[in-house]
């Protein structure tokens, strides 16, 4: 689509990350760090992304089993003494056993990311989609982004696309997995959060309880719960807990229509779960509806086709990589179209390495991605989708870019030893 009479604004940069989300505001402010002028585009009010609309806890730092061993680290270990400092986090054990979680507060979090952000001497650029790309042969020359302030050209060196659903490597043309694939992608899920709720009486019941419980409202005819699982947590407010609880399918997450719908009936879900809630369980008898996530959670949309592609050899079998980025040990965390949820786990206290070439697109010359749109297959995908490894992921794509950037380079051709180097320096957590 040609944009040219449109556009009414350009802006150069050096580095310019697509969505700020935990991937892609940690790749901002890696890259900030490094020296490089980085510009942030996000389309909310706020950063955060996931972890600020959707969530409220942190996976994928620690790893399930005896150990508790703490696998992700570097620059998220400074948003996490951030938080810890406003007295706003807490760690907590996870449901299913999935490791311990580190659980915050979503409003001080938007906060802590942009002093992040601001102190690595990051630009943003607030409310803003992503509406094209200018192409040069395979490179990228620049990105157009939409605003109040009418079409935007980003014209940048390295780009890097941390949109969750791989927007510009989309509109690039380079390939992708994902949706329209013979596998459906993961559920979606609106979350909520629930207050006035009793807490020495929640502790009369535990999850099989609560799974129980929803089995015979099911059955009795009186409630419709799609998922009759899920879990519902303490959270850094008294009185207040988060639910992970509604569950709906769609065929593709990017399609709008599709999308909108879902947004609809996940509110309409969450309140029949919330009714449930305050019927069967102890301490939720006089509780109150607070609010709905910002917008439906979406786990899985478009996986890059890249260098490497993370297997579910490699997470189960806990391999390792010469161009190792960030470890990980979360077990594969399916939430597939039916009712439950499939769950497999590494060995005991093991963990397996993502590789650096998982992070770029198969035959592209200037761009990079990170987070949940990384290029590994289906199963995979369900274990390293976890915040803390989108986390490890942008951290590595932040000074990957600046790395390019100095040597005048492909991502693909930097030296992982040199990029290996300064993640140590940083404090990442490498080997394990």
């Amino acid at each position: 689509m040609n944009y040219e009479k449109q556009i009414n604004n350009k802006i150069k940069t050096e580095v310019l990350v697509i969505g700020g989300g935990s991937a892609g505001s940690m790749a901002a402010i890696a890259s900030g760090k490094e020296g490089r002028k980085t510009l942030l585009v996000e389309r909310y009010g706020f950063l955060g992304g996931t972890s600020t609309t959707i969530l409220d806890t942190f996976y994928g730092f620690y790893i399930p089993g005896t150990s508790n061993r703490k696998v992700v680290g570097g620059i998220p270990d400074i948003l996490l003494e951030k938080l810890h400092q406003r007295k706003a986090m807490l760690l907590r054990p996870n449901t299913y056993g999935a490791g311990t979680g580190v659980t915050y507060d979503p409003e001080i979090l938007k906060v802590v990311w942009e002093e992040l952000v601001n102190e690595a001497n990051v630009d943003i650029l607030l409310h803003s989609f992503v509406a094209d790309v200018v192409m040069e042969g395979k490179k990228i020359r620049g990105v157009i982004v939409v605003n109040k302030s009418g079409f935007t050209l980003v014209e940048a060196d390295v780009v890097i696309d941390a949109s969750g659903d791989a927007d510009v490597t989309a509109l690039a043309g380079y390939p992708y997995d994902g949706i329209g694939s013979h596998i459906p992608v993961q559920s979606l899920t609106t979350t909520f959060r629930v207050g006035n709720v009793d807490e020495q009486r929640t502790k009369l019941f535990n999850k099989n309880q609560m799974w129980d419980w929803m089995k015979e409202a099911n059955q009795s005819g009186k409630y419709f719960l799609p998922r009759e699982e899920g879990s519902v947590h303490i959270t850094t407010l008294p009185g207040v807990m988060a639910t992970n609880m509604v569950r709906l399918a769609i065929p593709d997450p990017t399609n709008i229509i599709e999308l909108s719908k879902a947004e609809i009936l996940g509110r309409r879900q969450a309140l029949e779960y919330f009714r449930f809630m305050k019927d069967y369980l102890p301490g939720y008898e006089n509780s109150v509806f607070l609010n709905f996530s910002t917008q439906i959670g979406v786990r899985e949309t478009r996986r890059i086709i890249g260098e490497y592609t993370l297997t579910k050899e490699d997470v189960l079998e806990a391999r390792k990589f010469e161009d190792a980025i960030v470890l990980c040990g979360a077990p594969i965390e399916d939430h597939h179209n039916q009712t439950g949820t499939k769950w497999e786990y590494l060995p005991a206290d093991e963990t397996y390495q993502v590789p650096y070439r998982c992070l770029i697109p198969k035959d592209s010359v200037n761009l990079l991605v990170a987070g949940r749109c990384l290029s590994a297959t289906h199963d995979a995908h369900a274990s390293v989708r976890s915040m803390g490894q989108c986390m490890g992921m942008g951290q590595a794509a932040g000074i990957a870019a600046s790395l390019a950037f100095e040597n005048n380079c492909r991502p693909l051709d930097i030296s992982i030893e040199m990029l290996q180097d300064k993640l140590r320096s940083y404090g990442a957590i490498l080997e394990g």
